[in-house]
């Protein structure tokens, strides 16, 4: 019998991609919401509890009144939210982080997806944390490119407007009083003592990103190489469909020694770089912002919850092992 699967905020950007993810599959039936009905608590309270999985595409507040609709139901929730991020009562839906993280996805109620920005980040320091390598207190730094659909519809109208003014060419920072809102999983998640310094820019490209996050070596307490830092990832990530460490320095994808931001555009794939130097070390990862940033592991966490081969409904553009 398939799933009952109904989408609160279908369409947004992000419910929308996972529709599209949904093309062909037969293990699962939509619950669609009458267009004019959307916003009636009662409508949305009947489809929720009528289905198996409700992903949340809503904003904070909508969210968290979706999950007190679900009150009283046995509903399995996947937030796409920044609302339960950090919360401890709910799965944090990056499966490939540890085993512990795959299996209470599976298991879980309620699974938070992470923010774009937040698995890039999280990709990177996590398992150095982990490892030791890198200490809970360093003060850590990024930045990062993302193609403008992040900034949902407002953002693409204004950067898809013919008559846009003219600062929309150039890339754009923005959260500069650091109180970007995936700032507060990137530190717990990734287990850091203090917030990260984070700089996000928004660039003329639909979709796409990279999250960089630079490493002074002299300033950990322990010496280490980027071959020890590459191996780290290595072992870390080991026989995952969608998390691929690259040769080191990235030479097997940067032949002109330029990295793009949206070569994962449609995948569901993040690739993690090692670059730099004995002195320097820059860590790297890229991803599709609207994929494994977002509606591509709102559906991988599904997968997993139903009992589903994890990468189904999902594309990749590395071979499958």
């Amino acid at each position: 019998m398939p799933v009952q699967v109904y989408i609160d905020g279908q369409e947004g950007t992000t419910g929308l991609k996972i529709l599209e993810r949904f093309d062909g599959r037969s293990d699962i039936a939509l619950l669609k919401i009458d267009p004019e009905k959307r916003k009636d608590n009662a409508e949305r309270k009947r489809l929720i509890h009528q289905s198996d999985i409700t992903f949340l595409c809503l904003p904070d507040a909508a969210a968290v009144e979706a999950v007190a609709l679900a009150e009283g139901s046995n509903t399995r929730i996947i937030d796409a939210s920044t609302a339960h991020r950090t919360n401890p009562d709910w799965a944090y839906g990056f499966p490939e982080l540890s085993p512990a993280h795959r299996e209470r996805i599976r298991t879980s109620q309620r699974v938070a997806v992470p923010g774009c920005y937040a698995s890039g980040f999280i990709s990177l320091v996590y398992p150095l944390v982990q490892a030791g390598i890198l200490p809970a207190d360093y003060p850590v730094t990024a930045y990062a490119l993302s193609g403008y659909s992040g900034g949902g519809k407002k953002a693409i109208a204004q950067y898809t407007d013919p008559n846009r003014d003219n600062c929309f060419d150039a890339p754009r920072l923005y959260a500069l009083g650091q109180t970007h809102k995936h700032m507060p999983e990137m530190q717990k998640i990734s287990g850091l003592a203090y917030p990260p310094m984070f700089n996000p820019i928004i660039c003329d490209f639909f979709n796409g990103m990279i999250v960089c996050v630079p490493i002074l070596t002299r300033l950990l307490p322990k010496a280490v190489t980027p071959e020890q830092v590459h191996a780290a990832f290595a072992a870390h990530y080991a026989n995952q469909r969608f998390v691929h460490v690259t040769a080191l320095q990235g030479s097997d994808v940067l032949p002109d020694g330029f990295m793009s931001a949206n070569p994962l555009a449609g995948s569901n794939d993040l690739e993690v770089f090692v670059c730099g130097n004995h002195d320097r070390i820059l860590l790297c990862a890229r991803l599709d912002n609207l994929g494994k940033g977002a509606s591509g592991a709102a559906v991988q966490c599904m997968n997993l919850m139903i009992g589903a081969p994890e990468d189904t409904g999902l594309t990749s553009v590395y071979e499958k092992e």
